[in-house]
């Protein structure tokens, strides 16, 4: 597939650029699993990048495209389900932040969601929970996590819907994991440039050096699964990358804190702001398994037949 960009997306990457710069460190007064900045949220939406999607000249890729470049910052935000799934959902225009509960989990951004997205097997609702409905749940998963406190009124979604915003579902967690992802891969190369053994930097002993290779080969590969999916639409292409994204998350979460050693176990080290939020991600949409069996049933049921 052609993923050169046009004009228009090379303006909007670089304007996204000059945002994120902003926020690329971590403010070294904090030491805490959540690290969450309400200016990058209002920047954005101000801005009206959570729309880039409707947008004809831009459309999923470039919103894909997105997700990816800021899930590279150490702040959390409310980004890939209001840039990947909100579009598909009745006018686009539904109000955020949004939040999925999974099987009623606690889940990220549910305490302050405008929109909740239920997820209970193959169905799919739409709320929007009142005050009192949610609350704030401490977690060590980097992101602001929450959980309903009450039975909500919901709204299901008919089954075709249901069917498109799981597809997206999967699409926003591809994106968002691969933004992760490689941020937990430049954070390692930082510290591995600088951190001497032997009196040379660690970065420079060749096991280390091929171990991060196939990281990065690993994260690339994924990133154009993810493109692919958001340029189709296609619930099988959404699922493979969904797939990749949580079965790369798992080795990349593995080797980046064993490069790190005792640093990797601190929270003075940001490494954690980007592998604990990959583990937050690992298990939604029923996991490797549930995407595993939705390869199965979208790529090669009709081939089976």
């Amino acid at each position: 597939m052609d993923f050169q960009l046009s004009d228009d997306q090379s303006v909007l990457m670089t304007a996204l650029d000059g945002l994120a710069e902003r926020f690329q460190s971590k403010p070294t007064e904090h030491h805490g699993f959540v690290l969450f900045n309400e200016e990058l949220e209002q920047e954005l939406a101000q801005g009206e990048f959570f729309d880039i999607a409707i947008v004809p000249d831009f459309g999923a890729v470039s919103a894909a495209m997105a997700v990816e470049k800021l899930a590279r910052l150490p702040y959390a935000a409310e980004i890939a389900l209001s840039m990947l799934v909100r579009p598909h959902l009745r006018d686009g225009a539904l109000p955020r932040p949004f939040a999925v509960v999974e099987n009623g989990r606690p889940g990220r951004f549910v305490a302050n969601a405008k929109t909740l997205l239920l997820v209970e097997g193959d169905q799919v609702s739409l709320a929007h929970p009142e005050a009192g409905d949610a609350e704030a749940v401490e977690s060590i998963y980097a992101y602001p996590m929450g959980a309903l406190t009450k039975q909500i009124s919901a709204t299901p979604l008919p089954a075709d819907e249901a069917e498109t915003v799981r597809t997206w579902l999967r699409v926003a967690l591809a994106a968002e994991a691969c933004g992760l992802i490689h941020g937990a891969i430049d954070s390692t190369v930082e510290h591995i440039s600088v951190r001497k053994q032997f009196g040379r930097p660690i970065g420079t002993f060749q096991a280390l050096r091929h171990r991060m290779a196939e990281c990065a080969t690993l994260a690339g590969g994924l990133r154009w699964l993810v493109l692919k999916a958001a340029a189709t639409g296609d619930a099988g292409d959404a699922a493979l990358a969904a797939f990749q994204a949580q079965d790369v998350g798992t080795r990349v979460c593995y080797e980046t804190h064993q490069m790190l050693g005792a640093m990797g176990m601190t929270l003075e080290h940001p490494l954690h702001l980007w592998t604990y939020r990959i583990k937050a991600l690992l298990s939604d949409l029923g996991g490797r398994g549930g995407q595993a069996d939705a390869v199965g049933r979208t790529c090669f049921e009709a081939d089976a037949s």
